[in-house]
């Protein structure tokens, strides 16, 4: 594996909560650091302060609303523009159930919010930078998912009918683990490492606050699982696996059934292909 400062680390959702603690920790550690956020003066000031905590100068800002698939085309555009490779991708960005008695929301490509934003973004972005994994290898991506899951109902998918923000969310962390082993069955061997985790119970962020629940774990707890699916030279051949903080576990049943994970994947290209018209 080649070392910290050699390698460059994309995080999604790196301006508060887990993602901003993550990637200030990254750059402690000595990686190049892509801080991706959806608000550009967030982003600045994030790289500002990690750089003046760190003395890192090896931070890069790159600006995107994930609830826009374009807006992801873009991000991938960007990194692809500013990098020769990409050593990890983190798929970290994500909205949670909302507060209490919160509606039914879409995306700006009419999708329901929770799926566009913890799933499918990441879905398609990891898509769209999985030549770079490769060409990169050896390579990784962890995708930041939850404890929370709920099976899908494929006859109902977008949750138009008793929808729960509950339910959105720990639907779209599903989707993430099933994604995260529908892609490492298809990478093995490449080089390229596919793992997802629930990197720490309701950690104290603006997400958990947010939704009325009191924190339960730490945001440190969150950072130490991460940097070990990131990070851990134990880890160079673990690939298809999901992780409950730094113990590998097993999922809801729904992630193993191939058929399922063949649903949802035709489900996200058909999804992915009305957005782009």
């Amino acid at each position: 594996m080649r070392t910290p400062n050699e390698r460059t680390v994309l995080v999604t959702g790196a301006t508060s909560g887990l993602g901003r603690a993550l990637a200030g920790r990254l750059a402690r550690s000595g990686f190049r650091v892509l801080i991706h956020g959806r608000d550009a003066e967030r982003a600045e000031r994030a790289r500002t302060e990690i750089a003046a905590a760190t003395g890192s100068d090896r931070l890069d800002v790159l600006i995107a609303d994930l609830a826009e698939l374009r807006q992801v085309e873009q991000l991938a555009n960007d990194v692809r523009l500013r990098c020769d490779r990409l050593d990890v991708l983190v798929n970290n960005a994500g909205i949670g159930s909302g507060p209490p008695g919160s509606g039914r929301a879409e995306s700006r490509d009419g999708i329901e919010l929770r799926f566009a934003v913890n799933y499918l973004a990441g879905y398609h972005l990891t898509r769209l930078l999985q030549s770079l994994l490769i060409a990169s290898a050896p390579a990784r991506v962890v995708n930041v998912a939850s404890a929370g899951q709920h099976p899908i109902d494929f006859d109902d998918p977008m949750l138009t009918r008793n929808y729960i923000g509950s339910r959105a969310y720990a639907q779209s962390k599903l989707a993430q683990i099933m994604f995260t082993f529908d892609l490492a069955a298809r990478l093995r061997g490449g080089g390229v490492t596919v793992n997802a985790l629930h990197p720490a119970t309701y950690m104290n962020t603006a997400m958990v606050r947010e939704a009325g629940v009191t924190p339960v774990g730490t945001v440190a707890e969150g950072v130490e699982a991460t940097m070990h699916l990131v990070a851990d030279p134990g880890l160079d051949e673990v690939t298809g696996e999901y992780f409950h903080g730094i113990r590998a576990c097993r999922a809801l049943e729904q992630t193993y059934d191939e058929q399922a994970r063949a649903q949802l994947r035709e489900l996200s290209d058909k999804l992915v292909e009305q957005a782009r018209g």
